[in-house]
């Protein structure tokens, strides 16, 4: 499975492509990061992410894409950038017809290092480790769209199950059981 990870965000968006499955060895096919002018105007800079990420789509064939899920911050500033971002992967995504997963930055650490409190060095490091590299990706912003792959080629799987049984459940209803008995 190919995945494309993106860690949002309007100044620096992270931007890494991983190769693997669940159990076997992960290869980094590609990282970077979309950046944009602090001063321009904020639809001029959706539009620089939207085209970064139409490149890199076209470039790298992501059978997913993996966005990081936004959380809330004290600085609403902030946050609104990364909404406003982390819409436009989605919408790249969808018009192409691939799956689209979030997962929260909590999720992508324990996925990665075995701890959700994980800092920006030891995601950086296990980063580094799993796809076998000489150094961290840099900036952290880099580092965290591969684990974010990363996170979602291991996860991936598990929640394709959980997907379709809800999916199945939706579309039967459930069977009556007659008075008195106890479920099994």
């Amino acid at each position: 499975m190919r995945v494309l990870g993106v860690d949002p965000g309007l100044t620096r968006c992270g931007v890494g492509v991983v190769d693997g499955a669940p159990g076997r060895p992960l290869t980094m096919a590609a990282v970077g990061v979309l950046r944009t002018p602090a001063d321009a105007e904020t639809p001029l800079r959706l539009v620089a992410i939207e085209r970064g990420l139409e490149e890199w789509l076209d470039a790298h064939r992501p059978e997913a894409v993996a966005v990081e899920r936004v959380f809330s911050q004290h600085n609403v500033r902030t946050v609104m950038g990364t909404a406003q971002a982390s819409a436009v992967a989605m919408l790249c995504a969808a018009r192409r017809g691939l799956p689209v997963a979030l997962h929260t930055p909590s999720e992508v650490k324990a996925a990665v290092t075995g701890s959700g409190r994980a800092d920006k060095a030891q995601v950086g490091a296990m980063v580094t480790r799993l796809l076998r590299l000489d150094a961290p990706p840099r900036p952290a912003d880099a580092a965290d769209a591969l684990a974010l792959a990363i996170c979602h080629i291991w996860r991936a799987p598990a929640h394709d199950r959980i997907r379709r049984a809800h999916a199945a459940a939706r579309r039967e209803p459930p069977t009556p059981r007659p008075k008195g008995t106890i479920p099994s």
